[in-house]
């Protein structure tokens, strides 16, 4: 189970930093402050360039792995019981609509220079897609939707599952039947991006995000089209 564990974290993406936080704070607010002091300049090297801080990701995650039991149920229990796996629950679409969303984001900490001085204070605002673009859509469904968000996402596109009542659905399990990745909605990425109901696609627009909401007519028309097209 841990070794099955580790082969999903390799081969999917360490999902949503712009959403969640700290990480795109940080890159973000030093993309605007000059290179390190004594860092060794290169003629291969173009633009500012920073030492890594930060201990490899992936060798934190094999190192933890390899402390988990062989098989994991018997240390937690089913996974269907697992609280890491619940998703942050959200209200059914009852009729299309179109919002946009600007997901500023204020630091709760202080970003510093190797020196002291201080670049961005705990407090500052700012709107980090005026600094990133996301690569992809976010479609975020009720598990009982699945099969409708498969018809509509991108090769590119995340899906992301959310709760419906007692309904959770088990995004792993669900990965391996249906050969894609799927994800849960946390509940900090549902606060950040003001989500509400289910379908929902959200996907960037400039440095804005735009959500669009699909009420049961737009799914049924969805379904109906692509059962005509086979």
């Amino acid at each position: 189970m841990a070794a099955d564990l580790l082969r999903r974290v390799r081969r999917r993406p360490i999902v949503l930093v712009l959403l969640t936080g700290n990480a795109l704070a940080a890159a973000a607010a030093f993309a605007a402050a000059g290179p390190v002091a004594g860092s060794t300049p290169s003629r291969s090297t173009i633009g500012r360039t920073w030492p890594i801080a930060e201990p490899d990701a992936l060798a934190e995650i094999e190192a933890k792995v390899a402390t988990l039991p062989s098989d994991m149920s018997k240390a937690f229990g089913p996974r269907d019981k697992w609280s890491a796996l619940k998703a942050a629950p959200l209200g059914v679409a009852g009729a299309d609509r179109v919002r946009s969303v600007v997901p500023f984001y204020t630091l709760d900490f202080d970003i510093t220079l190797p020196g002291g001085k201080t670049l961005y204070p705990k407090g500052f605002t700012f709107n980090p897609l005026t600094y990133v673009k996301l690569p992809q859509r976010l479609i975020v469904v009720h598990p009982r939707d699945l099969g409708w968000a498969l018809r509509n996402a991108r090769a590119s596109d995340f899906i992301l599952l959310s709760a419906l009542g007692t309904q959770n659905g088990d995004a792993i399990d669900l990965s391996e039947k249906t050969g894609r990745p799927i994800y849960i909605l946390e509940e900090r990425v549902k606060q950040r991006l003001g989500l509400t109901v289910a379908p929902v696609i959200v996907e960037q627009s400039g440095t804005r995000l735009i959500l669009t909401e699909y009420g049961p007519k737009s799914r049924a028309v969805a379904a109906v089209a692509k059962g005509a097209t086979r």
